[in-house]
């Protein structure tokens, strides 16, 4: 079971919304709590009560700008049919 758990986070100091999102994404199969157990194993600090909160918080200014600019991009860059690349879309301001 834990190797289906720690496959997509492997990584120690993965931010809070990428072990909410992964969370979101597994908790039908077996709950939450068992797969904070199985992160906590790997090395991955997040208890039940964090994710609870963090999914209830309202989005910061910062996440919604975010994604409002990764729209952006995925825009400019289907606009010159996907070949540019991270320096001209970046030039353009996307």
């Amino acid at each position: 079971m834990a190797g289906r758990f720690v496959s997509a986070v492997t990584c120690a100091g993965a931010s809070m919304l990428v072990l909410v999102d992964y969370i979101n994404q597994h908790r039908h199969r077996s709950g939450v709590e068992p797969i904070c157990a199985v992160l906590k194993d790997a090395g991955v600090q997040i208890a039940p009560s964090p994710y609870y909160a963090a999914k209830t918080r309202p989005l910061t200014a910062r996440a919604i700008w975010d994604a409002e600019l990764a729209v952006n991009i995925k825009i400019a860059h289907k606009a010159n049919l996907g070949v540019d690349g991270v320096r001209k879309i970046h030039g353009r301001g996307a």
